[in-house]
């Protein structure tokens, strides 16, 4: 089963990275553009069964700081092989 965790800053939290990328787009002429945040996007292959629990302890231990980002959990459902 393949997952995806998308990892973003707490709403208040200070984003460098996202101050940068306004500046940049500003400076290339895209005054338009009036904030941004930038996060991550991890994909992983998990057993299938792999119990919400146990996505939920993998983030909370190692793939997000709960202090300063959220996570959320999506589930992939792969295109099945036509039969033939």
């Amino acid at each position: 089963m393949k997952v995806r965790i998308h990892v973003s800053l707490k709403p208040g939290v200070l984003d460098p990275q996202g101050r940068a990328v306004v500046h940049a787009l500003q400076g290339l002429g895209f005054e338009s553009v009036e904030d941004a945040r930038v996060g991550r996007l991890i994909e992983l292959d998990v057993e299938d069964g792999t119990s919400d629990a146990a996505l939920n302890e993998m983030c909370r231990r190692l793939l997000a700081n709960t202090v300063i980002e959220n996570y959320r959990i999506e589930k992939i459902e792969e295109a099945k092989e036509p039969a033939e």
